[in-house]
């Protein structure tokens, strides 16, 4: 028998307070887990696979790996 201790996201990547709300990210996002937030732009954690290309677009590098 197995027991559900806890289900947890961990994700790689969180966007930074240097966020300038540009949303070149949330548009780069091929499964639309960015939205925008009350001061910058944030991520989902169950939706996002941690491909990398939030990163790769954002003219500030505000989305990084933890």
């Amino acid at each position: 028998m197995f027991k559900k201790v806890k289900e947890e996201f961990v994700m790689a990547y969180q966007i930074a307070d240097t966020c300038i709300s540009c949303g070149a990210c949330a548009s780069e996002c091929p499964v639309s887990c960015i939205s925008e937030g009350d001061t910058q732009y944030q991520i989902d954690a169950s939706s996002c696979i941690e491909c990398g290309s939030c990163a790769s677009v954002c003219p500030v590098g505000a989305p990084a790996q933890e």
